[in-house]
């Protein structure tokens, strides 16, 4: 767009010092206020030059040249322009006069980063975290439009402004609390820290950006509060449904996406000549080995005749994520149970309330979960800990009485 607001170009001369009578041409380009001078590398005598017409007075052929020269880059500056926009890349003074001299075409941009990462990570991420990278990636663009009115951005453009720019945005949006906006963050960080590796950016403007997440409160049931669930009778088919489901994973301590992948051929005769379930888990392709338990394998006969398990290789009948959540929600208000419960606290009462707090050692736990590292499930045994010494706490106090 070709308007004196956003983008002009004019000429001027500046003197040589060792010789006053003679000045270099240089052509002004102008972006949003911001000026930079490019010089054409010419000679001209100051007499002749005309500042109101930015052209060389008379018709000698030295004349004739210089103005030639001044239209065939004003013409080409004009198509610089119209180019950077059209590529929706970032219109800036430094973004015209690299294009204009040939010296962007080594620069990468975030959008080609984005798709090397989905190119090169989509086949070694799981689908869950290329989902989650596709919305850190949905977010940027936004912000791109929003913040620079543009589609995409030179990496070399990207400095610590445009970082904390990119949280501030973040923060705006009304359905991101704080440890949300910084695993969007911690993307963003890794695909920068990606271009840094592959020698795209000489300097990381990310690294100085420090992540900080809440602690947030694990949310499980107790032995009461499971029982109070499972011996509720629902009026809608939908929320019987989705509590045996919700049941089922904390006697299985199986996560929202490993369940609604859950196949008959995952079910197989143990050591022990007792059903299991043998499956990985999605989100980090770790070997799941879970024997079942009376309860588990109860829902599981419950359900081998509903019409959706049925009639293909599916378990159980779950709902979208959305939904589950949705009438989980419902559930934990009918059975006024006081706490904010996902779909992934049956895992966490699978930890707690189902096996530490009745005796199963730790490592035991930590190979049922399918954690990698027997420190994740030491925060389970710590949430153990806690409720016990609050418990003797309350009971110490009623001894004084």
């Amino acid at each position: 767009m070709r308007t004196s607001q956003t983008f002009s170009i004019s000429f001027i001369i500046r003197k040589k010092k060792k010789q006053p009578e003679s000045a270099i041409l240089y052509a002004r380009i102008t972006v949003n206020g911001k000026s930079l001078e490019i010089s054409l590398k010419r000679t001209i005598p100051i007499d002749k030059w005309n500042p109101v017409a930015s052209k060389l007075t008379g018709n000698s052929s030295e004349s004739r040249l210089i103005n030639k020269k001044i239209d065939e880059t004003k013409a080409q500056l004009y198509k610089t322009h119209d180019s950077l926009v059209k590529e929706g890349l970032l219109v800036t003074t430094q973004t015209v006069k690299a294009r204009f001299l040939g010296s962007d075409q080594q620069h990468y941009t975030l959008i080609y980063l984005i798709h090397y990462h989905k190119e090169k990570m989509g086949k070694v991420l799981k689908y869950g975290t290329m989902k989650n990278y596709t919305t850190t990636e949905n977010y940027l663009k936004d912000f791109l439009k929003a913040q620079y009115n543009t589609s995409d951005i030179y990496l070399k453009q990207i400095d610590y402004q445009f970082t904390l720019g990119f949280e501030s945005f973040l923060r705006g949006l009304p359905r991101l609390q704080n440890n949300g906006v910084m695993k969007h963050m911690e993307r963003f960080k890794k695909l920068m820290r990606l271009a840094e590796d592959l020698d795209w950016i000489e300097k990381n403007p990310t690294k100085r950006f420090k992540l900080r997440f809440d602690q947030v409160d694990m949310v499980y049931l107790s032995k009461a509060e499971l029982q109070k669930i499972k011996e509720k009778e629902f009026k809608r088919s939908t929320h019987n449904i989705n509590r045996d489901i919700f049941v089922f994973c904390c006697y299985t301590g199986l996560p929202y996406g490993d369940v609604k992948e859950l196949k008959k051929k995952h079910i197989q005769i143990g050591v022990d000549g007792n059903k299991w379930i043998y499956t990985r888990r999605i989100k980090t392709n770790t070997m799941l080995r879970i024997p079942l338990l009376e309860e588990a394998e109860r829902i599981l006969e419950k359900y081998q005749d509903h019409p959706k398990v049925h009639s293909s290789d599916i378990l159980l009948p779950v709902y979208s994520n959305q939904k589950t959540n949705q009438y989980l929600r419902e559930i934990t208000k009918a059975v006024k149970i006081d706490k904010e419960l996902s779909f992934h606290s049956a895992r966490h009462t699978f930890a707690t309330t189902v096996t530490l707090a009745n005796g199963v050692p730790i490592e035991t736990v930590s190979k049922l979960l399918g954690h990698t590292k027997l420190s994740t499930t030491q925060i389970y045994a710590r949430v153990i800990d806690s409720k016990i010494s609050s418990d003797i706490d309350m009971l110490r106090e009623r001894l004084k009485d």
